[in-house]
């Protein structure tokens, strides 16, 4: 084995070291391993590949890049898949009960593989949206050295000289109930919207957990911007299992490159790019596997003083092939360099610090998808953190592309028990202007699963009612919604939070400038609600993996994360 590394100090020797460790070597043999390479280290390269979607599809090409890479940097590579929920499959139906649970499971397969065949380190690669933080969770979990890679975006659609997205796909469906799109055309914007392999292509949960993973430095700089079909991913695919040896050499772990500091610059970048609000339910759900405090506040907080400076949908004009023609993340890093809001000394997968790294960036803000920071479309971030007697435990809010008049609204509440009833409503039109529209029982608990709303909010922008309505959740949102929607109300209505308490008429306040959401009763009101509450409403999940979830799953606050954290580790397992 080579002299960089010290195999009695790696997981791995205990299964390749030693006359007792023969049965295990035997199986290696059996798969075409040579001597040499068996007492290597050994690198875990996890995908999250399945045939459900094209943001998965290419995962398997770039793992063999990956491979590559690990091999000429003197490690032995083992490819290994875990699943996937694919959110645009999954929207507006029962199936969106999986896509939060997939996350943790993503985290707990990736663990229990790692666990249980002593890699040394890992290198994962996701595509869509819940396997980015799934992934992540599980480096920092293990505290391996790992380096995360984006399968990377899909190329725009192009329909009347103007690019499209899933996004105007979902929308047209308002449309054509609307009667204002006819068959004809819905069956065009469906076949040209999805061109290629990669994830939805604008500003969605996807991409912003992309722009999340090179801000934290668990991604190699500037990894995450080339779409999928384009070939240099695989470049960047050798030089990420190529610096996971570094790591490994240099004892560099996980939680050593995610700390407070650089999940602080994480959420810069989400309120800088206008990114998805999904990003504050991760980002404390990452923290919480390296034992750190940092919930739906501390993000919101660091949004709110984060001006937003890149034009990106679904808030603004432009996608993530755009920006990544623009420059990328680095770029947007060095203009909040400029700005004074960045942690420079935070260590990255490269093994140099982030500083080090944005040295080397050339790339100026070109104006026009990525703006000056010193000249932002607007002075505060795209994401807004909003409390009040509503939600003692937060909520949040995509304001990016709004203008402070629309970031204000009252109105009376209409009040719907599920998802499927709100839809229902909306597609009959049976709601008013100046409505609030409450979705409720739909928390990571009372769901269970904390669906997304896209479904029903694009059918309400479809109808051209986008801003003249509100609607509030203890849902989720996709990073796709637009309009004034408040997700991640907590406590949830299951847990008893005042969203259940609401009745229709009730004079809801959303005021993302001030950041509260309220409700025009008194706490003598709400406690006599909750003395009448029935309790929460029952589900049809009495058995599996979508009831273990909702057994689990603690509030969004917090990342609706499923088990205690590293604070109540006990067993290191580098160091086993």
């Amino acid at each position: 084995m080579s002299e960089r590394f010290d195999k009695s100090r790696l997981p791995s020797r205990h299964v390749t070291e030693g006359a007792s460790k023969a049965p295990q070597r035997s199986y290696f043999y059996a798969m075409g391993l040579s001597d040499a390479q068996i007492h290597r280290p050994w690198v875990g390269v996890a995908t999250c590949w399945n045939e459900a979607a094209p943001c998965n599809i290419t995962l398997n090409r770039q793992a063999q890049a990956v491979k590559a890479g690990v091999d000429q940097a003197g490690g032995t590579a083992r490819e290994f898949t875990t699943i996937t929920v694919t959110d645009g499959i999954a929207m507006g139906h029962e199936g969106m009960r999986s896509s939060l649970a997939s996350r943790d499971a993503i985290a707990d397969t990736v663990e229990l593989t790692m666990r249980g065949h002593c890699y040394d380190a890992l290198v994962g690669l996701a595509g869509c949206d819940k396997s980015l933080p799934g992934m992540m969770m599980a480096m920092v979990r293990l505290n391996v050295p790992s380096v995360f890679i984006y399968g990377g975006s899909i190329l725009p659609g192009r329909l009347n000289d103007k690019d499209v997205t899933v996004q105007d796909v979902f929308e047209a469906v308002g449309k054509h109930q609307a009667g204002e799109m006819s068959d004809a055309e819905l069956a065009i914007i469906e076949r040209v919207a999805c061109p290629s392999a990669g994830a939805c292509g604008a500003q969605y949960t996807a991409n912003t957990m992309a722009c999340v993973s090179e801000a934290m430095g668990l991604a190699l700089m500037n990894s995450t911007g080339a779409p999928a079909p384009y070939e240099s991913r695989d470049e960047y695919g050798r030089a990420s299992g190529a610096a996971v040896l570094d790591l490994i050499e240099k004892n560099i772990r996980a939680r050593d490159i995610v700390t407070r500091k650089s999940l602080e610059n994480a959420a810069r970048v989400v309120g800088c790019t206008g990114g998805s609000t999904n990003a504050a339910l991760h980002l404390p759900a990452i923290a919480h596997e390296a034992g750190i405090d940092f919930d739906l506040f501390d993000v919101a907080d660091i949004m709110r003083d984060t001006p937003w400076f890149c034009d990106l949908r679904p808030g603004g004009k432009y996608v993530a092939k755009d920006l990544y023609e623009a420059g990328g993340v680095p770029v947007v890093l060095k203009e909040l360099r400029k700005l004074g809001l960045l942690h420079e000394d935070c260590i990255t997968a490269s093994g140099r610090t982030l500083g080090e790294e944005l040295d080397q960036i050339t790339g100026d803000a070109d104006g026009r998808v990525i703006y000056p920071g010193a000249s932002p479309l607007t002075s505060t971030g795209g994401v807004v953190g909003l409390q009040g007697n509503l939600a003692p435990d937060g909520a949040i809010v995509k304001v990016a592309g709004m203008s402070a008049e629309e970031q204000v609204f009252r109105g009376p509440a209409r009040v719907f028990e599920s998802e499927e009833e709100a839809y229902d409503a909306v597609r009959r039109r049976a709601y008013a202007a100046g409505d609030v529209i409450v979705i409720r029982n739909e928390g990571p608990a009372g769901g269970p699963g904390m669906r997304e709303m896209l479904a029903t909010t694009a059918a309400i922008s479809g109808q051209g009612m986008g801003k003249k309505v509100a609607l509030i959740t203890d849902g989720r949102f996709s990073g796709a919604t637009r309009g004034f929607c408040v997700g991640h109300v907590g406590p949830e209505a299951a847990h008893g939070g005042p969203i259940a308490l609401l009745r229709d008429g009730d004079l809801i306040t959303i005021d993302a400038v001030k950041g509260e959401l309220s409700v025009s009763l008194s706490d003598e009101d709400l406690a006599a609600r909750k003395a009448d509450w029935p309790g929460p409403k029952p589900t049809q999940y009495a058995s599996g993996a979508i009831w273990k979830f909702a057994k689990l799953a603690g509030g969004a606050r917090w990342g609706a994360v499923t088990h205690p954290g590293a604070r109540e580790e006990r067993h290191v397992y580098m160091d086993q």
